[in-house]
């Protein structure tokens, strides 16, 4: 499997090469130079196996050559085998007659990020061993990235990790999922500013080519294919057990970076018999905004109650325009300049018809998130997160057919939004025992400046 640069610059890799490398050096993203196709047959021979092995076939033909079936199946294995509390490691719960979540928190740091970052790890040590090669990760968080990739990452030998938050922006528990992480090859930096600010010092990074080779830098963040990879698989497992292939699914993402859904618009590429593909946004709706008039502007960021979507800039984006312009990595790069220089752009008239075709979208304001919180709980006792409430809230505007299951993704445990959760239920969510001390343990961090030339001292200072 070769993978291209969505900006046509960059030479191809294969999956060794774009793990490690992360952002292309042309300041693209890497995809597949071609999806693998599954048949109905394929599909449907899932039924009933276990989380690792539908793993295993969706994800071999995207490392293939880089590598064996043998360590493959080992890294899943070792990943959803023992990683993850819920024996069926993606549940799926109903809520209504054909309404479904996807219960994506049950890993070690309650978010769904972890289904990547756990595997994400053990590739890093893999492909750093085999190269006698020492990594530098650089990452940026709206909340789950941080912690979800600091435990994937904490202790292994050939890799440091600065992971940028934005400073009292997201939740304590959140904040401390990272800070209290003592290792080490563990750096948590504050950044002044938002999550875009924090995204954008991390790319202005990778830009910096020379800095980039000098420190061996490679990124978490979803700009690095391997994440969304391995978030393919739980749009498989859900699909098949609600009858797949003989029956349509549609799913309702939570989505701030664009990753999450991403990963379900390629398994629909795959063959997966995917009906509706429903953005789910807060007030940061920029995704919902350019799906309904074509214009994509960064509007600025306001702190929600769901705050690993505060979100304006999302990076997956670009992939996705990548397919609606026909890989034409000229219009691509003429987006990304008009939007470095002017913060948005308009979407020609038939990539928007084909983004509609493809997506619906809606956003849930602060007020609807918490009610859809409160009215779930008293309906049905389900404590939800307000990242599902958003999913949630989109769903029911969005769903065109109810005779197709729909999906929404359940991408944080409540216990990770404990006050927002409480102010609409009147429940306190408990953190799992593994966690259950996580308030009082000690704080690491440091606080810099919205400033690329103070961040790129600071790592070149651990080297």
């Amino acid at each position: 499997m070769k993978y291209i640069s969505t900006r046509g610059e960059a030479e191809k890799l294969d999956f060794e090469g774009v793990t490690l490398t992360g952002l292309a050096r042309d300041g693209g993203l890497y995809v597949p130079e071609e999806l693998p196709k599954f048949s109905a047959g394929k599909i449907r021979s899932f039924r009933g196996k276990p989380y690792a092995d539908v793993a295993f076939e969706v994800i071999q033909p995207f490392v293939a050559g880089s590598l064996s079936d043998a360590d493959l199946k080992a890294m899943l294995d070792a990943t959803y085998g023992k990683a993850f509390r819920h024996p069926a490691v993606a549940p799926l719960v109903q809520l209504g007659a054909n309404d479904w979540l996807l219960e994506l928190f049950h890993g070690p740091t309650l978010a769904f990020k972890d289904f990547a970052l756990q595997l994400l790890g053990r590739f890093f040590d893999h492909f750093t061993a085999k190269r006698g090669q020492k990594l530098t990760i650089l990452g940026a968080t709206s909340g789950d990235t941080g912690s979800a990739a600091i435990e994937g990452c904490r202790g292994r030998d050939n890799v440091t990790i600065y992971m940028l938050h934005p400073k009292d922006r997201v939740s304590e528990v959140q904040r401390r999922q990272m800070t209290t992480v003592l290792e080490d090859n563990v750096v948590n930096i504050a950044v002044e500013g938002n999550f875009d600010d924090c995204q954008a010092l991390v790319k202005a990074c990778f830009n910096d080519l020379e800095f980039r080779d000098r420190v061996g830098l490679t990124a978490v963040n979803s700009i690095n294919w391997a994440r969304v990879m391995a978030q393919i698989v739980y749009y498989f497992t859900s699909a098949v057990a609600l009858g797949a292939p003989d029956r349509e699914v549609s799913y309702t993402v939570p989505t701030g970076n664009f990753g999450d859904i991403f990963a379900g618009y390629i398994a629909k590429g795959m063959g997966l018999p995917v009906r509706q593909l429903v953005i789910a946004t807060n007030k940061n709706d920029i995704l919902a905004r350019a799906l309904q008039s074509g214009a994509y502007r960064a509007d600025g960021v306001e702190a929600t109650l769901s705050p690993s979507m505060d979100i304006q800039v999302s990076s997956n984006f670009e992939r996705l325009m990548f397919d609606l312009a026909g890989r034409d990595a000229a219009e691509i790069r003429a987006y990304m300049d008009t939007l470095t220089a002017e913060k948005g752009f308009d979407l020609k008239q038939a990539h928007l018809e084909a983004l509609r075709a493809s997506f619906a979208a809606s956003q849930a304001d602060d007020a609807l998130t918490a009610k859809v919180m409160a009215d779930l709980y008293k309906a049905s006792g389900y404590v939800a997160d307000p990242h599902t409430a958003v999913g949630l809230a989109s769903a029911a505007v969005c769903n065109t057919d109810p005779s197709v299951p729909m999906v929404t993704l359940s991408t944080a445990h409540p216990a990770k939004f404990g006050a927002a959760v409480t102010e609409a239920t009147g429940v306190d969510p408990a953190l799992p025992a593994h966690m259950a001390d996580l308030l009082s343990r000690e704080e690491r961090l440091i606080t810099l400046a919205n400033d690329v030339t103070a961040l790129q001292a600071r790592i070149e200072q651990g080297l």
